[in-house]
């Protein structure tokens, strides 16, 4: 799984950090952003909900293919 965040489309809601705290965080400007270690989203289910969370639709959730 891939995840991406668009900075230029974030607005900080905080929304993503709510719904999947184990694998979004906010930075120090307030905007979203990836704990380390967790980029792939791997282990946790919420994440494809945190990016439906998104009200802004700055977050993409995609498939890798290996």
């Amino acid at each position: 799984m891939h995840i991406d965040i668009d900075k230029d489309v974030c607005i900080g809601a905080g929304q993503c950090a709510l719904t999947a705290p184990d694998v979004f965080t906010q930075d120090d400007d307030g905007y979203s952003a990836l704990l380390p270690g967790h980029e792939d989203g791997a282990g946790s289910p919420l994440v494809r909900e945190a990016a439906r969370a998104c009200p802004v639709s700055a977050i993409t959730v995609s498939e890798t293919v290996s």
